[in-house]
């Protein structure tokens, strides 16, 4: 969708997604999808970053030394400056602790419509100045939401960097919500849901995933929000929705590039220090209780050939199991020489297309495997396969081989993701709010370096059994 002259890719969801088709491969990398959605198709494979050198695996550092100042503003901002001179520019994130987990029912899609909004106007910049003054002066925006976080990135030339901090202060003080933007944007979130759920088979399918997976977590609502909410979310709504989180309080700045951050301190104090803190916030109620039997769901819809989906709960990024399980996706599903690849398209030769969704987040979520099957041939039988690989490597260690590839491909891919000085302010932004601390960026290579062989059997063994699982298969209808 179009928005004041910028294109704005907002994301339902970070969650990392490996697929292939017969018709080509396409591999978004882990961490590209999962985390910089709105940016994602930029980062291209260039394995350059921080003080790592392009080397043999076998001689890469096991930790990522990145050299980020950290300073705080007495209204609780965060502030996060990683100096990067090689290039005259610089890239500016605003990153919220908010997304769809924050809302509740009534409001679903609220934490994306104050997204929109963001972009049509405050106090010292009215409706559509914001891209307008920005890209005159040659700089670029976006923003994505997701189910845990909303990032706002500007990449500005390095001396027009006070601009974009006078810009982004002035919508976190002074945000319009003019009735005539407000109405307006709705109607481009109804669309955005039209067009991406409601319209499309794999966007509904995964709706139904995980309204039928979960029943008392907030992952449960698309982070677009029910069409029911949307129709009916007030101006007063979005106000309080925005003074309760989008506030300094609950706010980390990250800056990289090149720039003098002692400047850049005390700029970000002129504009920031006299915006006042929101109140406390609390953490979102995730009440789910474990899941005690299969769940199963049919979805009826015009479509020219059935596909299925396969969900498991998976633990939230305090559990270490979360890059066993992210060699896992890449062994079952990443590349032409996958185990799911190799059965259902080249073996079985039943499916046109294989591909599985997991990525990390603050809250347990799912980890899911998506299916097109070929004419004729039935959702069940791709079930019948997957289930049989999965028993395979709960039982019978991966090869040291398989494992050194799965974690060869994922080094590669984390590295990828930190190219550029816009990758890096994104990946700084997850770390910290979704880890909790943007160090332990640094220790992600070490963390697959140590997963093992009996590591994949104990992650399948423990998540991936038939009462953990939900199922959504569909029903093709004729156009």
């Amino acid at each position: 969708m179009l928005r004041s002259g910028r294109l704005h890719i907002s994301c339902s969801s970070f969650r990392s997604v490996a697929s292939f088709t017969l018709d080509a491969v396409r591999v978004v990398p882990s961490w590209q999808n999962l985390f910089s959605c709105s940016v994602r198709l930029a980062m291209i494979a260039i394995l350059a970053v921080a003080i790592l050198t392009i080397a043999p695996f076998g001689s890469i550092a096991k930790t990522i030394d990145l050299a980020v100042q950290r300073d705080s503003l007495d209204n609780g901002l965060q502030i996060l400056l990683l100096r990067e001179p090689a290039v005259p520019a610089v890239s500016y994130y605003t990153c919220y602790k908010v997304g769809s987990r924050n809302e509740r029912p009534g409001i679903t899609g609220i934490s994306h419509f104050v997204e929109h909004m963001m972009f049509n106007g405050a106090k010292r910049y009215g409706p559509k100045e914001f891209d307008e003054i920005l890209e005159s002066n040659g700089g670029t925006s976006n923003a994505s939401t997701s189910n845990d976080i909303t990032f706002y990135f500007e990449d500005i030339p390095s001396d027009k960097l006070e601009l974009s901090i006078d810009l982004d202060s002035d919508r976190m003080e002074n945000l319009a919500f003019e009735p005539s933007s407000l109405e307006a944007e709705l109607g481009v979130v109804r669309e955005e849901r039209r067009v991406g759920t409601d319209n499309d088979v794999t966007g509904k399918m995964e709706e139904e995933l995980y309204a039928a997976a979960f029943r008392a977590s907030p992952y449960q609502w698309p982070v677009v929000g029910w069409m029911g909410d949307l129709m009916r979310i007030t101006r007063q709504d979005a106000i309080e929705y925005f003074k309760t989180y989008c506030v300094p309080n609950n706010a980390t700045i990250v800056v990289v590039g090149d720039f003098d951050p002692t400047q850049t301190l005390q700029l970000i104090r002129k504009y920031y220090a006299d915006i006042p803190p929101g109140p406390p916030i609390g953490e979102p109620v995730d009440s789910e209780e474990e899941q005690i039997g299969e769940r199963r769901i049919k979805v009826e819809k015009e479509a020219q050939l059935p596909a299925v989906m396969v969900g498991y709960h998976v633990p939230s990024v305090e559990s270490r199991d979360v890059f066993a399980l992210d060699v896992l996706q890449t062994i079952l599903t990443k590349g032409e020489s996958s185990r799911l690849y190799r059965r259902l398209i080249d073996e079985e030769q039943m499916a046109l297309s294989v591909s599985s969704s997991y990525g990390w987040s603050i809250d347990p979520g799912l980890f899911y495997f998506h299916v097109e099957m070929k004419p004729g041939r039935k959702p069940e039988e791709a079930e019948v396969v997957l289930y049989q690989e999965l028993e395979k490597l709960s039982k019978e260690p991966v090869s040291q081989k398989e494992l050194r590839r799965a974690k060869n491909m994922l080094k590669t891919g984390f590295l990828r993701w930190l190219k550029t000085d816009n990758d890096k302010a994104n990946a700084i932004g997850v770390f910290e709010i979704v880890f909790g601390d943007w160090k332990k960026l640094g220790t992600i290579i070490e963390s697959y370096e140590n997963i093992s062989a009996q590591d994949i059997q104990r992650v399948v063994e423990k998540h991936f059994g038939e009462k953990n699982r939900t199922v959504v298969t569909l029903v093709p209808l004729a156009y």
